[in-house]
């Protein structure tokens, strides 16, 4: 009797366990508009820590005084890239959006093209096949058309939403100004309001967790915004060149979120634009993004094993 009541108690304990960690992941989505701006601040204020402790080493400066400093420049910084990202974005998603049903009939005329210069008596495909394919290539390019324009209308819509970032902005500022200058004294008030064993245990299972994936996730972010930065300078140098890009941020972008996915890699989207591309008549622009592609490989293969290799991740600077 005993031992059946320890077996469902185990069981009930773990469904429970089960269904806190379903309504937590649910709350963890749910409420993502609120905590973003903080997680946002603690990410900035993990990138700089070593500023901070430089400086304080340096200078012999309090904490307070050095991550003041380090907050100004880095409020200065952040303030210039976001104007410089926003109105960047606004005008290249707007000129994406106006041409768009260009894109739309060049991308379908090419495809035509393509079908009709094809032999396809070799492989014996009857008209009608023939016109079902063809009738489907230019279906598919509509519904991402459609697509494509709907996710710009958002895309223009949220952030043309100025009431909405400045406030994000404002708390994501506060939030980083307070985290860096009051750091131990928040530390030393948790330590103080949790019980002991409580605090032990959260700290051994925080080190284990960032010694096992906070090395890993810190190199993929390290890698994929390197990759950003190559394209963004490779591509900006490609449209000085009259080329053709046209939308250097937005592809950056693009391509550093696809060099972020699994299996898939900046490979996926800029080979087949530079054979596109090269098909179209603009083969200047197919051989610059594949030699773009090359360089970001070969500086991917260069950088990766020893940022992989490192064994901390820089997660622990804030726990120090």
């Amino acid at each position: 009797m005993s031992q059946n009541f320890t077996y469902w108690t185990s069981v009930l304990k773990r469904l429970g366990y089960l269904l806190l960690a379903i309504i937590g992941i649910f709350l963890l989505f749910k409420l993502v508009i609120f905590y973003t701006p903080f997680l946002i601040a603690f990410i900035i204020s993990i990138m700089m820590e070593p500023a901070i402790k430089f400086i304080m080493k340096k200078t012999k400066l309090s904490r307070r005084a050095s991550s003041i400093i380090v907050f100004i420049i880095t409020f200065g910084i952040i303030l210039g890239l976001l104007t410089w990202g926003i109105t960047t974005l606004i005008s290249e998603s707007t000129h994406l959006l106006e041409g768009l049903n260009g894109y739309y009939n060049k991308a379908d005329n090419l495809i035509q093209s393509l079908i009709k210069d094809f032999n396809f008596d070799k492989i014996k495909v009857s008209n009608e096949i023939l016109e079902i394919f063809q009738n489907s290539a230019t279906s598919f390019l509509g519904k991402i058309s459609v697509w494509v324009q709907e996710f710009l209308d958002k895309f223009i819509s949220w952030i043309t939403a100025i009431p909405i970032i400045a406030i994000y902005f404002v708390v994501t500022i506060l939030a980083l100004y307070f985290i860096c200058t009051d750091k131990i004294y928040m530390l030393d008030e948790l330590e103080h309001h949790l019980p002991e064993t409580w605090v032990k245990k959260i700290g051994v299972h925080l080190r284990d967790l960032i010694k096992t994936l906070g090395g890993y996730l810190k190199s993929q972010v390290i890698l994929i915004f390197i990759s950003f930065i190559i394209s963004l300078i490779g591509l900006y140098i490609i449209e000085l060149m009259n080329f053709g890009v046209g939308y250097p941020l937005l592809i950056a972008i693009g391509i550093a979120f696809v060099d972020a996915l699994p299996i898939l890699g900046s490979g996926s989207v800029m080979v087949p634009w530079a054979v596109i591309s090269s098909l179209d008549g603009n083969l200047n622009l197919g051989i610059s993004i594949v030699t773009l592609w090359i360089i970001m490989s070969v500086v991917r293969q260069l950088i990766e094993p020893k940022i992989v290799s490192r064994k901390y991740s820089v997660f622990t600077l804030f726990l120090l």
